[in-house]
């Protein structure tokens, strides 16, 4: 929130106060404050912070000054969505492979990125010195492709798949679970429709519509026997 903040702001000023990103935040300037201390970064009295410093030194801070290399398997929508996203770099991220295990896919090249055969992974991430594995499977398929994940040697996962994956305890694992956002979403709306009609937001009020909204990790549909990854569903259904 921060980066995206004075990245707006370093167009017209060279200088901002916690007070003043408190603000446009709507946040607590002693948390500011607090914030700014963690990246080391000492502010001067009534001249408040050089935003170009501050944008390094988050940049810094969040590893984004050193590229890191990554790897993509499930080259269907939301993987070649994610392929052809230009802005990764400013976050220092680099996809240089994709895998994928249908056949109409190998070989198939999304924002200048090389489509390989699925169990080519463990061995090109260890040429390539990856360190970090996208997963945009179907959840059938995210298992498998986080084992052989680990077999290459890739120390963290984003994982897009809605299903828990297990892996060693030293893996990071971040999970993007689009159900689950739209399922507070949902709780908070029937939260604030209970508010307006006077009735208290217990757990029982509401239970309908809070199933309805929560009825969002259906079943893939079926399809033919190897349309995509493991077979169990084609990538295009992420």
């Amino acid at each position: 929130m921060y980066y995206r903040l004075l990245q707006q702001m370093a167009a017209e000023a060279s200088h901002v106060s916690s007070s003043l990103i408190g603000r446009q935040l709507a946040l607590d300037p002693t948390q500011v404050r607090k914030d700014i201390e963690m990246i080391g970064l000492p502010g001067k009295p009534r001249v408040g912070f050089v935003v170009a410093d501050l944008l390094r030194s988050i940049e810094t801070f969040l590893g984004w000054n050193h590229p890191k290399e990554a790897v993509l398997a499930g080259a269907g929508r939301l993987g070649s969505a994610l392929l052809g996203y230009e802005r990764f770099q400013e976050y220092g991220i680099r996809i240089v492979a994709a895998f994928d295990t249908d056949p109409k896919k190998i070989g198939m090249t999304v924002g200048g990125i090389k489509t390989y055969i699925l169990d080519s992974l463990p061995g090109r991430a260890r040429w390539m010195g990856v360190e970090l594995g996208v997963i945009t499977t179907p959840p059938q398929a995210a298992q498998r492709v986080a084992d052989l994940m680990v077999q290459g040697g890739i120390g963290a996962i984003w994982n897009f798949a809605p299903v828990h994956l297990r892996v060693p305890e030293n893996l990071i694992v971040q999970n993007e679970d689009l159900g689950h956002a739209l399922a507070s979403l949902s709780l908070k709306l029937v939260r604030r429709a209970q508010e307006r009609r006077g009735a208290p937001a217990d757990e029982t009020q509401g239970a309908p519509e809070l199933q309805a909204g929560l009825a969002l990790d259906e079943k893939p549909a079926e399809v033919e026997p190897g349309a995509g990854l493991d077979g169990d569903a084609s990538t295009n259904e992420q």
